[in-house]
């Protein structure tokens, strides 16, 4: 598992871990809990930070600016667009995106009861 994940998955129980340390605090009059909100930023930043060295030191994320590069198959629509389609070639569609529109749209556009 990579130390993202690891991170990741330790956010609600350092969380806890807090809230009952505040809890003990809050009881034995040392902490307020009105006092004790920079402690749940300074665990949020600490942990957000842990999550970012984990990113980086695993070469994790692609370039935000692109596709993903490990795809090897483009989808339609960019290969549409580079060709310059006109409006007889049909694109191919995937399984969550058909490339023909469903049948009841296919009655002229009248809509309503047939």
């Amino acid at each position: 598992m990579s130390r993202y994940i690891m991170i990741r998955r330790l956010r609600g129980p350092a969380f806890l871990l807090l809230v009952g340390v505040i809890a003990i605090l809050a009881q034995t009059d040392i902490l307020s809990w009105g006092r004790s909100w920079p402690l749940f930023l300074i665990l949020a930043g600490l942990l957000l930070l842990a999550e970012r060295a984990a990113l980086a030191s695993e070469g994790y994320p692609p370039n935000a600016g692109g596709p993903w590069q490990g795809t090897a198959q483009r989808g339609a629509w960019q290969e549409t667009a580079q060709s310059g389609a006109g409006a007889g070639q049909q694109a191919t569609g995937t399984a969550m995106v058909p490339s023909q529109p469903p049948h009841e749209w296919e009655n002229g556009g009248e809509g309503g009861q047939s």
